[in-house]
């Protein structure tokens, strides 16, 4: 039977000898940024996962094969596929895999990944979550369920910020899944520091929240728990998201489309300010995610 999946060797490494180890998608690297900058993010996350302590697994589908841990010619691809990779979901891990296709794992395929490789912390962007209006459109994403069944803990900028926040925060709570507050009472709007509702516990160290994390697993809570971390930068872009959010409407975009079309929107009407935030925001919460992993691993 064909190989499914392949781990780096550091990765396959870290794992057997019970090193921290942070998993970090690949739809932001294919998706998420300007052609060509890609990349350039994918590589200072994992750098900032390594000045940590930890050892990096960008994730991905390459050739059908899922992989854990990606060689840096292959977080190039992605990159370069831009929008032709496929955005893989936890639902198109089976078909991306068995058609032989390039696919950029969102959170919730990452998560399942996860699940399958044995790893337990995360550095993302913003999560998926209750798209605004719902249930016109019945729009949840996918993110939500793999929180709810995956042991892990996952660093973001809160949900995104083009997404129904409050209601976001009430289906994490009906799922059981904690969101802690890096330093923060509130949960970030990803671009926006304040203004998101109360996040369960609000954290101040590393050893904090994997303290915390500890306990939850050890109770069996077999759940993600969220450390929303602000952005260091506010910017209000509120108005703007409204725009883009209408404008894609206009054109019929939907569904896992919308998220690429709201960036590159925002990307353009901002003169790129947004972008920047998005690049610093995801690198310095993959370097959090590694210093929640090697506080935990310390335990």
């Amino acid at each position: 039977m064909r190989t499914l999946t392949a781990f780096h060797p550091e990765v396959e490494d870290a794992l057997h000898h019970r090193r921290p180890v942070v998993a970090l998608e690949t739809t932001l690297v294919a998706h998420g940024f300007p052609a060509g900058e890609g990349a350039a993010v994918g590589r200072e996350s994992e750098r900032r996962v390594r000045e940590a302590g930890a050892v990096p697994a960008s994730i991905g589908i390459v050739d059908g094969i899922l992989k854990i841990g990606l060689a840096d010619a292959e977080l190039q691809r992605f990159d370069e596929a831009g929008a032709s990779a496929r955005k893989v979901g936890p639902r198109d891990l089976a078909a991306c895999i068995a058609q032989g296709a390039l696919g950029a794992t969102t959170v919730g395929g990452t998560l399942a990944a996860m699940r399958f490789a044995g790893i337990g912390f995360m550095g993302t962007g913003g999560l998926g979550g209750v798209h605004r209006g719902f249930p016109f459109p019945p729009d949840v994403s996918a993110d939500l369920g793999e929180l709810a069944r995956a042991q892990a803990l996952v660093v973001s900028a809160g949900v995104k910020s083009l997404l129904d926040v409050p209601a976001t925060a009430e289906a994490l709570e009906t799922l059981g899944v904690p969101v802690l507050g890096w330093r923060a009472d509130t949960m970030p709007l990803f671009y926006a520091a304040e203004g998101g509702p109360p996040v369960a516990a609000r954290v101040e160290t590393a050893e904090e929240a994997a303290r915390i994390a500890d306990a939850h697993w050890r109770l069996g809570r077999h759940s993600a728990l969220v450390l929303a971390r602000p952005p260091d930068e506010s910017l209000d872009v509120e108005p703007l998201i409204e725009d883009a959010l209408e404008a894609a409407d206009r054109e019929g975009i939907s569904g896992q489309a919308v998220t690429p079309f709201v960036l590159a929107f925002l990307h353009e009407r901002s003169e790129g300010r947004t972008a920047a935030a998005n690049k610093e925001l995801v690198a310095a919460n993959a370097g959090l995610a590694a210093e929640v992993a090697v506080a935990h691993a310390a335990l």
